[in-house]
């Protein structure tokens, strides 16, 4: 049962170091707006079973938490932060992707843009274009913009299904594996401008993970060290036999 051992010790460190990589992702992105923590699934897998089965550590599958961040006033007009579970939609070089980060820009031809420079798009994933020079935006819970009191637009607010995959795009956008629907229902959804989400990301618990894991990469070496000594001995024994 040696080398197995030795196996199933590797399989560990391997989901381990996964699992230091999105720590040490979650940690540098802790002052990014909007961005998503990335979290692992591990799940064992039984490679030998019968009488003595051995168990190995998977290097598990990333996905991206949807829990929401804390919310900060920044009485700034063109801050926007999303109450409920909805995304705003940006037109990227990639496609549509979605985002919690809601801070925005008026280009000079009057586009609103993410902070990153992609469209921020309406509802029917078009462009929302305002006046440059038409003064502060208005933006109420329904994603209605008013300049001067005249409607000049209406931010999209998207639904991205509770089973679909999340891929990364940017800062902190997302491209779902599933089709988005607008949000319509505005009693428990909407915009609350002048605020900023922050990043979903506990820096206290992400410390703590990353001197867990460390530890744990450390007593998973020292009993392989330890599990390969005694491989060894027992090589010279049966040779001296």
């Amino acid at each position: 049962m040696v080398v197995p051992s030795l196996y199933v010790s590797l399989s560990g460190q391997m989901a381990l170091e996964r699992r230091l990589e999105t720590v040490a992702r979650n940690v540098a992105n802790m002052e990014t707006a909007g961005y998503r923590a990335d979290e692992v699934k591990f799940d064992s897998l039984v490679k030998r079973p019968g009488k003595d089965p051995v168990t190995f550590a998977s290097t598990g599958e990333n996905y991206i938490s949807r829990q929401a961040g804390a919310i900060k006033q920044t009485g700034n007009s063109l801050d926007v932060a999303i109450e409920g579970s909805g995304w705003l939609g940006i037109q990227t070089g990639n496609g549509v992707a979605y985002t919690r980060d809601g801070r925005f820009q008026i280009g000079v031809d009057g586009i609103l843009r993410s902070i990153e420079g992609n469209p921020v798009l309406d509802s029917g994933n078009a462009p929302i274009i305002l006046d440059p020079l038409g003064g502060p935006p208005e933006i109420s819970k329904d994603g209605t913009i008013y300049q001067e009191g005249r409607q000049v637009g209406v931010l999209g607010l998207f639904s991205i299904p509770e089973d679909a995959k999340l891929s990364r795009t940017g800062n902190s956008g997302v491209i779902p594996d599933a089709i988005a629907e607008p949000v319509l229902d505005f009693a428990e959804n909407g915009f609350a401008q002048g605020f900023v989400e922050g990043a979903n990301i506990n820096p206290i618990s992400e410390i703590t993970k990353l001197i867990t894991i460390t530890r744990a990469f450390e007593s998973t070496n020292s009993m392989m060290q330890s599990v390969e000594s005694i491989r060894q001995q027992t090589i010279r024994k049966l040779g001296e036999g």
